[in-house]
């Protein structure tokens, strides 16, 4: 793959998780283990665009 589409898409992914964190805590629809993991998830595909990038 691209290595700009991959970082793109890293990026991506970061933001969706913590657009849904923020969703899902306003909706009160899932438990905070749950929003702990997914901003986890959005973390981990940041880093990963970051060390991409260098």
């Amino acid at each position: 793959m691209d290595k700009k589409l991959t970082s793109l898409v890293l990026k991506a992914v970061g933001m969706a998780m913590g657009v849904a964190v923020v969703t899902l805590g306003i909706l009160r629809a899932a438990s905070s283990d749950t929003q702990i993991t997914l901003l986890g998830i959005g973390l981990f595909a940041l880093g990963l665009a970051a060390l991409n990038a260098e």
